[in-house]
């Protein structure tokens, strides 16, 4: 039999416990956040892309994206800041020559540099970023289906704690339609050359599609917890939650029901 007391004081100070305990339980829950990808530089490309954080310090990255250029790689980051700011994905106002494209330069101010690059294998620091032999292939469709999880040590540090500011892009436009990138469409990639890498089309390292990432630090099922819509917070725990709720509604039932004294 449990024994509970009429006294609003100990009604106050249980529930009080339960509700502590519920907002600072159990702090490690996997995280997930969404991004619906948007078509960049009238590419038609667009899709889904899920980033779960697990508990064990791994991510796991799933992109379903359509409309891609067929039969090329498609360079794919997770693109934020160190610094924890909010970005978002360009238009074309970002456009600043007025030459019709947004390059890869002038999409970096909106949505960051870049934190993760999405390889199919191997290395996972930022130097990799170009590197198409390891990026996805779309089919003769233009789908891109990739799905990989990025061991504790693959995972940069600083992405984790800042999972509710980054941005997912898809780079690579085939303007001319030729299907293949090359420098007679609009010339060399000053951002490739930049990083050392010579004669690289502008088509490969122009943006296709972006998507800001929605959901974060919210654990996922079983672990329950509450959207923050990208705060980070400790998940609560949904039981003694309403635990908690249910004895502050009992406290104020028997309160309310106690007799007064005779004066």
């Amino acid at each position: 039999m449990v024994f509970v007391s009429r006294r609003r004081g100990s009604f106050a100070a249980v529930s009080a416990v339960l509700m502590w305990l519920a907002l600072t339980g159990p702090a490690s829950a996997d995280t997930t956040v969404t991004a619906h990808l948007h078509p960049i530089n009238g590419s038609g490309a667009h899709g889904t892309a899920t980033v779960t954080a697990r508990d064990d310090g791994s991510l796991t990255v799933v992109v379903h994206g359509r409309g891609f250029a067929p039969g090329l790689a498609h360079a794919q980051h997770i693109h934020g800041s160190l610094g924890g700011g909010h970005f978002m994905c360009p238009s074309m106002q970002a456009d600043t020559n007025g030459d019709g494209v947004v390059t890869n330069e002038e999409g970096s101010g909106e949505y960051g540099t870049i934190f993760l690059p999405l390889t199919t294998r191997g290395d996972t620091s930022p130097k990799s970023g170009l590197a198409l032999d390891r990026m996805p292939v779309a089919d003769s469709s233009g789908r891109i289906d990739y799905q990989r999880t990025f061991t504790p040590s693959e995972v940069p540090d600083g992405l984790l704690r800042n999972l509710s500011h980054v941005h997912i892009v898809e780079h690579g436009i085939d303007t001319d339609h030729n299907g293949k990138y090359d420098v007679k469409a609009l010339g060399v990639s000053t951002f490739a050359k930049n990083l050392g890498v010579p004669n690289v089309p502008e088509e490969v390292t122009d943006p296709a599609a972006c998507g800001v990432v929605t959901g974060a630090m919210s654990a996922v099922h079983p672990h329950g917890g509450v959207e923050t819509g990208g705060g980070a917070g400790h998940p609560v725990n949904p039981w003694l939650a309403g635990l908690g709720g249910c004895l502050l509604a009992g406290s104020a039932v028997v309160v309310a029901r106690r007799p007064r004294r005779a004066e």
